[in-house]
């Protein structure tokens, strides 16, 4: 099982196939994992095999480091096009999550201004007011939500609250009254003896009728692009990709599609 953690808290740029020239920000320990979910498909791994032996960076080293990487990437008149919160976990655990983006938008304002600001969340945390507000302030909140059903989100996320509820995160994905990106994976295979499939008619027809309820600004729909913690996982074909693309787009949403 080959899997991916980053060293640093800013790593980069690198290329995303969603989101451009990407300077990634890690708020979570260089050693190891910190997620509320574990999904299959993740390139950290999963949880248990990863676990840190260290602290996570304070808002003073995070700051430090972003405007030291930005103030070189500006001297040496690199693009940038985006300044990305994911690294090794949910980047919303941090807590002091929302002043560390209340110190990227300055420094962004300083040295990139036409730079946007994504953090890539599984959601989790939205019902926090200090990260709400935060999302709330940055270009691009991007929200996970694999499935309209709790039996299959479980499976694929294994989301570490035995409360999660894909009708509560509707919920609160419906505070962003639509100034959101909703991400989804989309997969088939096997795991442990069971078969997962969410881009079955029947997958795809109540995820439509969540992503209509939720009007999000854009939906981004993608597979699996490196090796799984799990085996047995397979990725969605870009036929079959560009066919549920097809279906959000009818409900005039704009989708960003990444085989």
């Amino acid at each position: 099982m080959s899997t991916i953690l980053f060293h640093e808290i800013v790593y980069g740029p690198i290329h995303s196939r969603r989101l451009g020239t990407s300077l990634g920000v890690n708020l979570l320990p260089y050693d190891g994992k910190l997620c509320s979910f574990d999904c299959l498909y993740c390139e950290c791994g999963f949880n248990k095999d990863f676990r840190s032996k260290t602290h996570l960076p304070d808002r003073q080293n995070v700051r430090e480091a972003l405007k030291d990487k930005l103030q070189t990437l500006h001297r040496e008149q690199t693009k940038l096009d985006v300044i990305t919160f994911a690294g090794n976990g949910e980047p919303t655990m941090h807590p002091e999550f929302e002043g560390i983006i209340e110190d990227t938008l300055e420094l962004r304002n300083r040295y990139f201004p036409n730079a946007k600001i994504s953090v890539l969340s599984n959601g989790m945390n939205v019902g926090k007011k200090s990260v709400f507000e935060a999302l709330t302030k940055i270009d691009n909140p991007v929200l996970k939500l694999d499935s309209a059903f709790d039996d299959t989100v479980r499976f694929i996320d294994r989301p570490n609250s035995p409360n999660y509820s894909v009708a509560k995160q509707v919920e609160l994905y419906r505070k962003f009254e639509g100034n959101f990106i909703l991400q989804t994976m989309f997969l088939k295979g096997e795991f442990e003896g069971t078969q997962i499939d969410n881009t079955t008619e029947r997958e795809v027809s109540a995820w439509l009728e969540l992503v209509d309820t939720l009007r999000p600004r854009e939906v981004m729909i993608y597979t699996i692009d490196r090796e799984t913690p799990a085996g047995g996982l397979k990725k969605a074909s870009m036929d079959t990709l560009n066919a549920i693309a097809r279906k959000v787009q009818q409900l005039g949403i704009a989708t960003n599609v990444a085989g």
